[in-house]
Parts: C-alpha cells; structure tokens; sequence
C-alpha cells in the first residue's frame, strides 16, 4: 500500500537540528522514505527558524545533507541554508517536507512568541506556495520537559496547535499524535534517543503517505 503511494515520487526534506545528526531523522525518516520507493534529499540546519530558509543563512549548531542511501553528510557548525526558491527551482521535487517547530517555540520565553512565528511562517509558506510545490509540515514531537532548551509540554502543544492552523498550502503532520508526553526518551529534552527517533520518523514516514497532499498526487 504504501510503496505504491510513494514509489517513484522525488522527496526534499529540510528542516531543523532534528536532520542534523546521524541517528536522527536524517535517518529513520530519511531511509524510510527511501525504503518505499522515494528518491529523497535531505538538508537539516541546526537551529533554524522558518524565515532563514528564504535567504542562505549560516547555521550555528551543524548542518548535515543526505542524498539517497548515501551517508549523511556533515557540513560543519555553520553549515548554511539554501534559500527555497532556488532549491524548488532546481529540483523539482515532487513533494517538499519541512520538519520545524522546536526551534521557533521560544521555550525559555515567558510568552509564546506569535507575531513573530506567523512572520516567520507566512514568508516561507507563501515563496512555497508561489512554485506551487505540494508540500507536508511535520510539527514538533513531546520530548521531556526541562533540560537545556527548557521545553514545556504546554508550549510545544501551543506551537503545535500555531503551526497547524498557519501551515497552508502546505499539509500539517502533527507529530503529538504519535507518542504520549515524555513517552520517548531525551538527552536534552529535544532530541530524542535513537529508539525515539525510530518511532518518529515511522509514525512521519506513514502520515506522509496519508497526507493529502500525496493522495492528490497518486491521481495525477
């Protein structure tokens, strides 16, 4: 069922420090697309907000890239961001998929920062919309509250439910449906152990199959 939804079809996944690593999604989302048939790239850069994909943007945490079932590949601390436009127009894909939500929540900020994350949102959905790539949002899993990004449960349900009303044209994944609070373990709150990763980027790689966004695209 599955690989007849994405078999054939060309992937560009981007996103935050959740691509940026090894075990991360870069994997176990990465590959399981891979492994239904998808021709997929990936770029992560640690760190990012929605409006640094707009313009090259230099990380500050790594970035790292993934072609196929090639290795991934780090590209140093300030590893930068390619801006959209330019990535849609040479490659075409069929489907762009955003992983962000946890670097825009503001976790250490007493209020959740809205003027701001629908700024951030609006540019990237809207230069998105212009190319009219179809494209999935995959928000931001529970994680454990505390830790060095000070992540609430409270505040990334709010980001969450933000992104899903801010996303269009793009589908929204909403990865709190996967998991209970706290259920999959952390090593700083925000990224997850490699058996969490797992889960996520199964959970992601089955929605994205779902989404409506390829539905359509199976009937073109």
């Amino acid at each position: 069922m599955l690989t007849s939804v994405l078999a054939g079809l060309s992937i560009l996944i981007i996103g935050d420090s959740h691509l940026t690593t090894p075990h991360y999604l870069i994997e176990s989302l990465h590959m399981g697309l891979v492994e239904q048939g998808a021709k997929v790239h990936t770029l992560g850069v640690c760190g990012t907000n929605a409006g640094d994909w707009l313009q090259a943007v230099p990380g500050t945490c790594g970035a790292a890239e993934r072609v196929g079932a090639e290795k991934t590949k780090l590209l140093g601390r300030n590893g930068p961001t390619r801006p959209i436009g330019g990535l849609l127009a040479a490659e075409k894909p069929d489907l762009l998929v955003i992983v962000m939500g946890d670097a825009m929540a503001g976790y250490d900020k007493p209020a959740f920062p809205k003027a701001w994350a629908w700024q951030q949102i609006g540019g990237l959905t809207k230069a998105i919309g212009k190319t009219g790539t179809a494209c999935v949002w995959v928000g931001p899993a529970w994680g454990t509250e505390g830790g060095k990004y000070k992540k609430t449960f409270a505040r990334v349900e709010q980001m969450s439910a933000f992104l899903a009303s801010n996303v269009a044209p793009c589908d929204y994944i909403d990865s709190l449906k996967f998991s209970k609070p706290g259920e999959w373990a952390t090593t700083d709150g925000q990224h997850f152990t490699a058996s969490g990763y797992q889960a996520w980027g199964k959970a992601i790689t089955k929605a994205i199959a779902a989404a409506p966004a390829v539905k359509a695209l199976e009937k073109k």
